[in-house]
């Protein structure tokens, strides 16, 4: 693989949400620690490259009150399917940085939130938009049908 090639390949596209520009940023850099802010208006912008951890008492900020499309994968370390959709759910959380968030909610340690989200049965996947459910998955989608999925959000 050409340097070049490389280089778009571990980079996003990163819009703005506050001027609108487009920001190049590198998912390497985000995985560091770093903040990525905008090129032209020096405002933060929102991009995680890797699936974030929400709880009962983050769940609000940092799904509802997110800006983006935000994923929600309702989870539990005894659960197979679960730990099937992982791998999957992390290179998408990589390649679709700064489009959608992917949210992960382990149900058995955060009851409020798992019981106000009325789920039965796990793993499910949760789609909100605006702060607002817009669709959900329940079960594993095999990898290409869960990138499809998302990127119907996107």
């Amino acid at each position: 693989m050409n340097a070049t090639l490389e280089m778009e390949v571990k980079a996003s596209i990163v819009t703005c949400l506050s001027c609108g520009g487009a920001n190049r940023v590198k998912r390497d850099r985000v995985l560091e620690g770093l903040k990525p802010v905008c090129g032209h208006c020096r405002e933060p912008l929102s991009a995680d490259a890797a699936p974030v951890t929400v709880t009962d008492e983050t769940f609000a900020a940092e799904v509802l009150g997110h800006p983006r499309p935000v994923l929600v994968d309702l989870w539990a370390a005894w659960c197979a399917p679960c730990r099937m959709i992982a791998p999957a759910l992390e290179e998408i959380a990589g390649e679709m940085m700064g489009r959608v968030r992917i949210a992960k909610l382990n149900v058995d340690e955060n009851p409020q939130a798992h019981a106000g989200l009325r789920v039965s049965g796990i793993p499910t996947l949760v789609m909100f938009k605006g702060g607002k459910e817009v669709d959900r998955v329940v079960g594993a989608l095999p990898p290409p049908q869960l990138r499809a999925w998302i990127e119907r959000f996107a």
